[in-house]
């Protein structure tokens, strides 16, 4: 068993290389990407004549030295140059906007009325009441609290400040 590993340690080699690159392909965190370098040094090792254990021992040596010096730099760096800006329900929340549709509600029926968002989206809006009744009359100024499906539970713009 041993002589097979020794005969045929570079197909191994290769074979992990192939496997952690595919791998690393699909999930872009260079994790994969440094046992493959690791890998490399392994097979270099079996090539210019060293023993197995020898080979396995260079590539987790030359694996987790890669993983802790090259990728947290690599990791930062692709990061850099993401988009900030917030989108979907993110980019709602906070958002002011103004009543079309009067709302009313209580804690046991609250009702559904409408506001147009800053950014000229028209949602369907329900009130956050969280005790006893309250009412927002068309042309006030309300603030997105959360988003529950395709409603929008907004309260008072004047709530919001203090």
């Amino acid at each position: 068993m041993v002589e097979f590993f020794t005969q045929y340690s570079w197909i191994i080699w290769v074979a992990l290389i192939l496997l952690f690159v595919i791998v690393e392909v699909a999930t872009v965190e260079f994790t994969f990407l440094m046992l493959a370098i690791g890998s490399v040094g392994g097979l270099l090792t079996g090539l210019f004549g060293g023993p197995f254990w020898l080979s396995v021992v260079v590539a987790a040596v030359v694996s987790i030295l890669l993983l802790f010096t090259v990728r947290p730099p690599l990791l930062r760096a692709l990061k850099r140059g993401g988009d900030p800006t917030l989108s979907n329900v993110d980019a709602l929340l906070g958002q002011r906007g103004t009543v079309v549709v009067p709302l009313a509600g209580r804690v046991d029926d609250p009702a559904l009325g409408q506001v147009k968002l800053a950014n000229g989206e028209t949602w369907t809006a329900r009130l956050l009441a969280p005790t006893g009744e309250g009412s927002i009359d068309t042309g006030a100024t309300v603030v997105v609290t959360a988003i529950e499906g395709s409603t929008a539970v907004v309260v008072p713009a004047e709530r919001t400040s203090s």
